[in-house]
């Protein structure tokens, strides 16, 4: 990816939150790559989506090329501390979905990885970023300071992980105090800002190396946690080829192994095949991903790591302009620890509470993935860059967006926005009571969800279609948001 010289850049962003959105659209507009846009909305997002993402957690993103068609993903993800078999009690706690379904979380310091977002968001730049470090930095600095109002999306959320995110007394302080902040209410984190001020002034080493290291391990060790200087300081970012696959004519590039996530969308689309993707052949693909999901698949994946239901707390960001350069940037915390170490406004990830995730982990080893950063090319040119966030749901939410606008040719906003389904342990899950009922009569147990809900996850996607039309689409379920700069 060239640098830009350009006043303004074409190009198309999407997100979890409009805020993350407008953060990238605006180095757009001021001449910055696809590569710029992605990393500012992703400091954004540290702000504005502040449960799920944030310098204590870890992700992929997918880079593309369009003058080489070259595209690389790079590997920022949870490590496992060198000392894991040290770490102390995890605490259990459970998230209601609204009464339609719970899901268990375990948490606590002993649940924390070794963290990988910052330094991956540096490796990109350093890879092709045109505009200045501190430039994409700053804007997220100041939201910080100032706050963000929270929307009702971000206050549901918010609501639903309360009990994850004030349940240490730096959690409290940092997400109440004393209640979950309300939708309306102004949400800030000025120590986040004076930590994101260090790292677009020196760098992201400033968090792996020195003072506000050796204050994220004391934090962390104090807490029963395993987390060591030894493991900041060693924590690199992995590049790697991405998996291929084919579907209807077009090439999906993905996530490769040893995460699960991209291998399991490829899956899912090789058994859709030339079907018509409606519920039951989507149903069918879906057992398809879990039929794989075995000892022996996670042995293939990773020597050891496993492919469990993890990152039920993520967030994405697609972005493409106008050259055809894109980015896709997959990133989580977990599910919202609420693990802050005091006086940085860092908030640490609970990668390490998965069971299905640690079974097989081995220390200073990097952990699998359900996360898949992705790109859809048609003749070698992106046609849609996109990812989701949703536990072991995101696989789904992809399979069926990409099958929506490749194979029903849906525009992206309509894609991403048509009910899903989701299928696991035998069990449908449903957003549209006519797929309920379809399945139902198949023979499959049906848990009917009354409305659109953030179980299913939270798409964020772009298009590039033929005649050099641009669209985006955040997912409504999360409260995302997509802009098009022309």
């Amino acid at each position: 990816m060239g640098r830009s010289t350009l006043r303004g850049m074409r190009g198309a962003i999407a997100a979890g939150h409009p805020l993350t959105a407008e953060a990238g659209a605006r180095v757009l507009r001021g001449g910055g790559n696809a590569v710029d846009a992605c990393i500012a909305a992703a400091f954004a997002s540290w702000v504005c989506e502040s449960p799920l993402t944030g310098p204590g957690g870890g992700g992929f993103m997918l880079l593309h090329d369009a003058a080489s068609g070259r595209t690389r993903l790079l590997d920022f993800f949870v490590a496992v501390p060198l000392d894991a078999a040290g770490s102390g009690e995890l605490l259990e706690l459970a998230v209601d979905f609204d009464g339609d379904t719970q899901q268990q979380f375990r948490t606590g310091a002993a649940a924390v990885g070794v963290p990988g977002t910052a330094l991956g968001l540096e490796e990109a730049h350093r890879s092709a970023g045109s505009v200045p470090w501190d430039e994409l930095v700053a804007p997220a600095a100041r939201l910080a300071r100032e706050g963000v109002e929270l929307t009702p999306a971000q206050g549901y959320l918010h609501r639903i992980l309360d009990g994850l995110l004030r349940h240490s007394p730096e959690g409290d302080a940092m997400y109440g105090p004393g209640r979950a902040v309300v939708a309306g209410e102004r949400f800030t984190v000025p120590e986040l800002g004076e930590t994101l001020e260090r790292i677009g002034a020196d760098g992201a080493g400033v968090l792996y190396h020195g003072e506000l290291a050796r204050r994220i391990v004391e934090h962390v060790r104090g807490g029963g946690g395993a987390l060591s200087l030894d493991d900041l300081a060693g924590y690199r970012v992995v590049r790697r080829r991405p998996l291929a696959s084919h579907y209807r004519g077009h090439e999906l590039r993905t996530n490769p192994p040893p995460s699960s996530g991209g291998l399991l969308v490829a899956l899912g689309l090789r058994s859709l095949g030339d079907s018509e993707p409606g519920p039951e052949a989507v149903a069918a693909a879906m057992e398809a991903q879990d039929a794989v999901r075995g000892p022996a698949f996670v042995r293939a994946l990773h020597r050891g790591a496993a492919a469990g239901r993890i990152l039920s707390g993520t967030t994405h960001i697609s972005v493409v302009d106008g050259r055809g350069d894109a980015a896709s940037l997959s990133a989580s915390l977990g599910s919202g620890s609420g693990v802050v170490v005091p006086g940085t406004g860092i908030h640490l990830n609970n990668m390490l509470g998965e069971a299905d995730l640690t079974e097989h982990a081995r220390p200073g080893e990097r952990l699998t993935s359900m996360m898949a950063p992705s790109l859809v090319l048609r003749d070698g040119r992106p046609r849609l860059v996109l990812g989701s966030a949703g536990s072991a749901r995101l696989r789904g939410a992809i399979l069926q967006v990409v099958a929506n606008v490749v194979a029903r040719g849906m525009g992206v906003e309509a894609g991403v926005d048509a009910p899903r389904v989701h299928v696991e342990e035998g069990i449908a899950h449903c957003e549209d009571p006519a797929a309920a009922d379809l399945l139902e009569r198949a023979g499959y147990p049906v848990v009917r969800f009354r409305r659109r809900n953030l179980y299913f996850g939270g798409v964020s996607a772009v298009e590039l279609l033929a005649d050099g039309t641009l669209a985006a689409a955040g997912d409504p379920r999360r409260g995302g948001a997509g802009v098009v700069v022309s």
